[in-house]
């Protein structure tokens, strides 16, 4: 793994810009096992899951069903779900190598931020932000409340935990499998928590046919933006594919308007004047048949 991580060289001069990286944290996962002479996962256990209780929370082995550990799936563009591989514990370390349950994550960050795991000096240190990243944290601004946590994903399992700490507020969540934009989740979530606005997707189909998407196919490009949009279809489904970006399996939910749920992604089509538009992020981008 060091020779690995060593062949990729280096992107940019120490302490000019930040980008995230995995291989970080997998080497400070290494040099605690060196420095206290244990591995990962006992240190995990010593330091952090005993002291606070954490029942759920440990190195992952090899999932057992039968010990209450779920598998995870990935949504294809045939409509089905298939099942993951398992990574082995030992390539990602301190980069992803543990199980957890939203209760067990919500517990670590009221301890984390009510001092019963660092300094206040420590704590202060990992929210100081720097280009975006702290150490180990982000930032989840949500209206004018400020959250601090961090998301994890590995083999289709995705989570997200976050402290707002104005407000002792802690939120996590975890999922095996999506075919929805989870961020959406999150928000609707703190809207509620926090008393805000926000409008439940319907999750409504159009059925539609092979022979009803011919009228889509083609290759989309926009004066706005230089990326270009490939639409195919696979049997009943349309496949939307941007420049050097893979394939998109859209779900019809209106007449001429298909989505990405995952990506929060909607692209709605005119066939008569052969244009389309993408809807995504609150903006939109209007793209033309080539």
């Amino acid at each position: 793994m060091l020779e690995i991580i060593e062949n990729g060289g280096s992107d940019f001069p120490p302490d000019s810009i930040a980008k995230y990286s995995n291989s970080n944290y997998l080497l400070l996962s290494y040099i605690l096992e060196k420095t206290y002479s244990k591995t990962y996962s006992e240190l995990l256990q010593e330091q952090i899951t005993k002291p606070l209780g954490l029942i759920d929370t440990y190195v992952f082995g090899e999932i057992n069903t039968a010990n209450n550990e779920c598998k995870s799936y990935r949504y294809s563009s045939s409509e089905s779900w298939t099942l993951e591989a398992e990574t082995d514990y030992t390539i990602p370390l301190g980069a992803g190598a543990i199980t957890s349950s939203p209760t067990d994550l919500t517990r670590f960050a009221n301890a984390l931020f009510g001092g019963k795991l660092l300094k206040t000096e420590s704590l202060e240190q990992m929210m100081s932000m720097k280009d975006g990243y702290g150490m180990g944290l982000f930032e989840f601004p949500f209206y004018n409340h400020l959250g601090y946590g961090h998301t994890g994903g590995i083999d289709g399992f995705k989570s997200v935990f976050s402290h707002f700490p104005e407000d002792s507020i802690s939120y996590a969540f975890t999922s095996n499998g999506s075919n929805y934009n989870i961020n959406n989740i999150s928000k609707a979530i703190l809207s509620a928590v926090y008393n805000k606005p926000y409008e439940i997707p319907g999750f409504t189909t159009y059925e539609v046919s092979s022979d009803d998407l011919d009228q889509y196919l083609g290759v989309y490009a926009s004066e706005e933006i230089a990326l270009k949009i490939t639409i195919t279809k696979e049997e009943n489904t349309l496949i939307a594919q941007g420049s050097g970006q893979p394939k998109l399996p859209l779900e019809a939910t209106n007449k001429d308007v298909f989505e990405f749920h995952q990506a929060g992604a909607k692209f709605q089509f005119n066939p008569s004047d052969h244009t389309m538009i993408l809807f995504q992020g609150g903006g939109q981008i209007q793209f033309k048949k080539e």
